[in-house]
C-alpha cells in the first residue's frame, strides 16, 4: 500500500470513472452525418440512440429499385480529396469494392451546342486558355479573351467574392457562360454570380495573387491535387455505405429508430414520482416503435433511464428520452427549430436571413437502344442555365457509361440514364407534373442531350426521386451565417450540430465534420470522469 497522500481517494475516483454508466448520446437525424456520428460514438461503448423522422436512413445516399436493377437514388460517387471517405470505407470493410468512373469525362451544353468539358480545369475554369479542347468549346475569340487573364494585373485578395464576377472579369463572358455556368449549376444548383469563391474553390484567391493570373491559380490547385480520379464509387452503389454504417451501429449496441420525429430538445429536469407514472402510462398508450434498418427492435429497458441527464429529447409521439449529449444532424430547418428549444440564446439563429431550401428531382430511365453503347456524350452532360437552352434538365448522367459495375448489372442492350431537374432560387418545374408528363419531358431531354432520337417505346423503366431541404451552402453570406450557428452552439455544453447544411454537400465535407462532432461528444465523458481526479 502506498503511503502517498490521496492515493486511496484517487484510486476510488478512477474506479468510479471506469464503472460509471455509459454516456447516453442521442443523435437526431439519420442521414450520412448522423450515421457517422452515431457509429463513432457507439464504437467505444457509448449508449447511442439514432432518431430518424423518415422511414429510411442515409438521407440522399439511398437505393432505388428500377427495372430489376438496384441503383443509387441520390449520391452516386464521393470526392476523394482529403481521404476522409476512403478512410471510413476502409474501416467498414468496403475498400475492395471501391471503383473509379470511366475517365472519358463529361460534356457541357450551352444553348443547343454540346462539347466535351476541357480536361485541365477547375469548376470549368481552364488552366490553359489556348488548349485545343478549350478552343473547341468557346472558339478562338473566347480563348484569346481568356488568355488576356495572363496579361491583366492581379486582383486584391478577396476583392471579388462572387465566382461569376471573378471569371467574367478575368476570362470573359464565354468562359463563364459555356464552361463555368454548366458546372456551377450542375454541382451547386446555383448561378456562378451567387457562389462564394472562397467556399467553392478554397485557396483560389491566394493562388491568384501568387501567380498573377486566374489560369495560373487553377493550374497550381490542380497540380497540388493528388494524382488519380477526383471521385470514386462503390460497386453495387453508394447506398451500401449508409447500410454498412447502420449495421455497425447496431453491432455496437446502438439503437436505430425510423419514424421518430423529434419536436424538442430541452434541459433535463428531474420528474416527480407522479409525473413519472403519468409519462410511462402515456408512452405505453402510444405505438412508438424503435426499429433498426433490419427491423431490429430496441433492447431491454434502459437501466440508465432514471439517472440524471443533461437533456430531455421529446418525440412527437410523446415519448421522452434522457441524454447526456445530443448531436443534431438533421436538415437545416429542423435543426434550427430544435436549437431554439435547447436554449433561448440559440433562438435568434433561425432569423439570420437563411435563403430558401432548394429541391432537386432526379429521373432515372432504363433505356434499350444499342446506339447508347457508344457513349456519345461520355459520362454525361452539364447544362448551362441559358435562355436559349432547349432542355429543362440541368444535368444528365449516362450511368452505365460511367460505372462498369452498373453496365454489368443492367445487362447487354440496357442503359441507365439519370436526369436532374431543379435550380436554386427557381420554382420547381417538375413538382406539379404527373409521372407520364415528367417521363415524356425526360425522354425528350435525354434524346436531345445524347443526340439520339429516342422514343418512349425505348424506355424499359422509369422512376422519379425528389430531394429537398438543401440549403445553398456556397451562396454569398452563407459562411457568416454558418459561423454564427457553430459559435453559438459551441457555447452550449453537450450539444453538437453537424450536417451538410453546415459543411456543404458531398461526403468529403460531411464525414470529417460529423466525426469531429462525435469526438467532441466523447470528450465530454472524459472531462466529466476526470475533473475530480
Amino acid at each position: 500500500m502506498s503511503d502517498l497522500p490521496g492515493t486511496d481517494s484517487s484510486a476510488d475516483e478512477i474506479r468510479r470513472a471506469v464503472e460509471a454508466p455509459p454516456t447516453r448520446v442521442v443523435v437526431i437525424g439519420g442521414g450520412m452525418a448522423g450515421l457517422v456520428a452515431a457509429r463513432d460514438c457507439a464504437r467505444p461503448g457509448f449508449a447511442v440512440t439514432l432518431l430518424e423522422a423518415s422511414d429510411a436512413f442515409g438521407g440522399s445516399v439511398a437505393s432505388l429499385d428500377v427495372g430489376g436493377i438496384t441503383v443509387d437514388a441520390g449520391a452516386e460517387s464521393f470526392a476523394t480529396r482529403g481521404g476522409h471517405v476512403a478512410a471510413l470505407i476502409d474501416e467498414l470493410g468496403l475498400t475492395e469494392d471501391v471503383v473509379r468512373p470511366n475517365p472519358a469525362g463529361a460534356w457541357v451544353r450551352y444553348g443547343s451546342r454540346t462539347v466535351p468539358l476541357p480536361k485541365a480545369g477547375l469548376l470549368g475554369i481552364p488552366s490553359s486558355p489556348l488548349a485545343t479542347d478549350v478552343v473547341a468549346a468557346i472558339g478562338w475569340g473566347g480563348a484569346l479573351r481568356a488568355y488576356l487573364d495572363r496579361l491583366m494585373p492581379v486582383l486584391t485578395i478577396g476583392k471579388e467574392k462572387r465566382l461569376g464576377v471573378l471569371v467574367r472579369k478575368r476570362m470573359g463572358q464565354k468562359v463563364l457562360d459555356r464552361l463555368v455556368a454548366p458546372v456551377a449549376t450542375g454541382v451547386y444548383s446555383a448561378q456562378p454570380d451567387d457562389l462564394d469563391v472562397d467556399v467553392v474553390a478554397p485557396g483560389l484567391n491566394t493562388a491568384l495573387t501568387r501567380h498573377g493570373s486566374l489560369s495560373g491559380a487553377v493550374g497550381e490547385l490542380r497540380a497540388n491535387a493528388k494524382a488519380g480520379s477526383a471521385v470514386g464509387g462503390i460497386a453495387g452503389g453508394m447506398w451500401r455505405l449508409p447500410a454498412a454504417l447502420a449495421d455497425a451501429i447496431a453491432e455496437h449496441g446502438g439503437v436505430l429508430r425510423t419514424g421518430a420525429q423529434v419536436v424538442a430538445v430541452e434541459p433535463w429536469t428531474p420528474q416527480e414520482p407522479a409525473e413519472e407514472a403519468e409519462a410511462t402510462e402515456a408512452i405505453g398508450a402510444t405505438d412508438a416503435v424503435a426499429a433498426t434498418v433490419d427491423a431490429v427492435t430496441a433492447s431491454a429497458p434502459d437501466p440508465t433511464a432514471d439517472l440524471p441527464a443533461r437533456w430531455t429529447v421529446r418525440l412527437a409521439s410523446g415519448e421522452e428520452l434522457p441524454a447526456d449529449v445530443v448531436i443534431l444532424a438533421a436538415p437545416a430547418s429542423a435543426s434550427l427549430g430544435l436549437l431554439a428549444t435547447a436554449s433561448p440564446d440559440l433562438a435568434p439563429l433561425a432569423a439570420l436571413d437563411w435563403p430558401p431550401a432548394s429541391s432537386v428531382e432526379l429521373v432515372t430511365l432504363i433505356l434499350t437502344d444499342e446506339r447508347l453503347a457508344a457513349a456519345p456524350r461520355g459520362t454525361g452532360v452539364l447544362v448551362s442555365d441559358a435562355e436559349s437552352s432547349d432542355v429543362r434538365a440541368k444535368a444528365m448522367t449516362h450511368s452505365t457509361a460511367k460505372w462498369a459495375w452498373l453496365a454489368e448489372a443492367a445487362g447487354p442492350g440496357r442503359h441507365v440514364v439519370r436526369l436532374s431537374y431543379g435550380r436554386a432560387g427557381k420554382t420547381s418545374e417538375t413538382a406539379d407534373l404527373d409521372d407520364d408528363a415528367l417521363r415524356t419531358i425526360a425522354v425528350a431531354d435525354a434524346a436531345t442531350l445524347l443526340d439520339i432520337p429516342l422514343t418512349e417505346s425505348e424506355v424499359d423503366a422509369f422512376a422519379r426521386t425528389r430531394w429537398t431541404n438543401a440549403l445553398p451552402y456556397a451562396a454569398l453570406g452563407e459562411g457568416e451565417r454558418i459561423a454564427r450557428v457553430r459559435d453559438a452552439a459551441a457555447e452550449v455544453e453537450g450539444l453538437e450540430v453537424t450536417g451538410s447544411w453546415l459543411t456543404g454537400t458531398g461526403l468529403a465535407s460531411v464525414i470529417p465534420d460529423a466525426r469531429s462532432s462525435a469526438e467532441r461528444a466523447r470528450g465530454l465523458r472524459w472531462k466529466a470522469l476526470t475533473e475530480n481526479l
